[in-house]
């Protein structure tokens, strides 16, 4: 079998995007830089090509005790085996991110120039069903960590966002979108501080991506689980992924949306049955459940769309977009709310998560964001519960009154 990471190459469907040295430096060398989520698949990713840049001081912020462990011992080994990195300040800081006293206390005490902000709640399924922690964490944490980045003069505040943010009909992306409004609209009443945000597609082989369970479904034997046989996304790989998220941040002169010319969306159907060429098995066109009774092959299964899924994902709300000095970083413009009509959006969330409303915090959010529709059938874009394309509001008006749909706060 090929190496795992060898078999994700071979996945992406055209050549890794190359890093502009110069980019990847501005904001990094000699400079204090911060990184929430760091013991996440992107947020590792960050750390591993900020260390090969000489910060000065780059701190490592995540609330999962062994992730940041893990993160801080490879960082450190790297750091030990790279030349001129042994004086680099490596700071692994334990903590949530709406821990507001923490994070100013961290960023003032280091004088961060630069925040990687990559921490969130990401799991489109997981998020359906707890929706105030995703509120929570996603919106409310990203608001802390800005304005403690605006209140102590923090030059640069880099937001990892998504595709799913684009006109989302789940709440991940939703949640998204409303970070996104929150930089946008900071930026524009005049902060010091260059809040701008980098939206991509699916990363390969990150923490939660299809591949490795297909990895795991080929090894024992079948069948691969697909969602439906249209649908597509957008992908890069993890360095790709960092390193867009350093360039753009060195491109930025404030309110930035950042996308990556990702070229054509890629069929999760064509990427299971190349998949499994690719660790040398070939595809059953007989099987459709349980493992291959005929032996010829691995075979394939498909479940229909998961809660708050699309068959496909865009990268741009408007259509206005230009380049920028990178040949594939494209900046867009974008509408947004201003801040007095954030403000009075975000204590009616507040509202809701404190009551546990979830009829509050619906309506906030359909009020927020365009092209949101809250797990309504979008006809256009086939966002089903399964293959026979029932309608699930009925079924979720049901549950959202009787109270089975709910989220504790951690």
């Amino acid at each position: 079998m090929d190496d795992f990471q060898t078999v994700i190459k071979g996945l992406l469907g055209r050549d890794v995007v190359p890093a502009d040295s110069r980019l990847m430096g501005a904001h990094t060398q000699n400079k204090s830089v911060l990184v929430t989520g760091a013991g996440g698949s992107i947020g590792i990713e960050l750390c591993r090509q900020l260390i090969k840049h000489n910060p000065a001081t780059i701190i490592l912020f995540e609330r999962s005790e062994f992730a940041l462990y893990a993160i801080e011992t490879e960082i450190r080994e790297l750091a030990k085996a790279q030349d001129g990195a042994d004086c680099i300040d490596i700071v692994p800081v334990l903590g949530s991110i709406r821990n507001r006293s923490l994070v100013e206390k961290i960023i003032k005490r280091f004088h961060v120039d630069t925040i990687y902000h990559a921490a969130a709640y990401k799991q489109v399924p997981m998020l359906e069903r707890n929706v105030i922690a995703g509120i929570q964490n996603n919106i409310f944490g990203t608001l802390v960590m800005a304005r403690a980045a605006e209140k102590l003069n923090v030059q640069n505040f880099i937001l990892i966002s998504t595709d799913k943010a684009v006109r989302p009909v789940n709440v991940m992306g939703a949640t998204k979108r409303f970070a996104e409004q929150i930089l946008q609209s900071l930026n524009a009443r005049g902060s010091r501080t260059r809040f701008s945000m980098v939206r991509f597609g699916n990363v390969l082989g990150s923490s939660g991506s299809v591949l490795p369970l297909f990895r795991k479904q080929i090894l024992n034997g079948g069948p691969v689980t697909v969602t439906h046989p249209e649908v597509t996304r957008y992908f890069m790989t993890t360095e790709e992924a960092a390193q867009l998220v350093i360039q753009a941040g060195a491109l930025a002169r404030g309110g930035e949306v950042f996308v990556l010319d990702m070229h054509e969306p890629i069929r999760i159907a064509d990427m299971a049955k190349k998949m499994i060429a690719l660790m040398g098995f070939s595809v059953c066109d007989v099987c459709t459940t349980g493992k291959c009774h005929c032996d010829t092959g691995i075979p394939i299964k498909y479940t229909g769309l998961r809660e708050g899924e699309k068959l496909f994902e865009e990268l741009l709300i408007g259509k206005t977009v230009a380049g920028t000095a990178h040949p594939k970083i494209m900046r867009a413009v974008e509408d947004f709310l201003d801040w007095p009509a954030l403000e009075v959006l975000l204590e009616q969330l507040e509202t809701g998560c404190a009551s546990m409303r979830q009829d509050i915090i619906r309506d906030t959010l359909d009020e927020a964001i365009e092209g949101f529709r809250d797990r309504v059938v979008l006809q256009d874009q086939s966002v089903i519960a399964d293959t026979e394309e029932e309608s699930i509001q009925p079924l979720l008006d049901k549950e959202f009154q009787s109270g089975k749909i709910t989220a504790l706060s951690h």
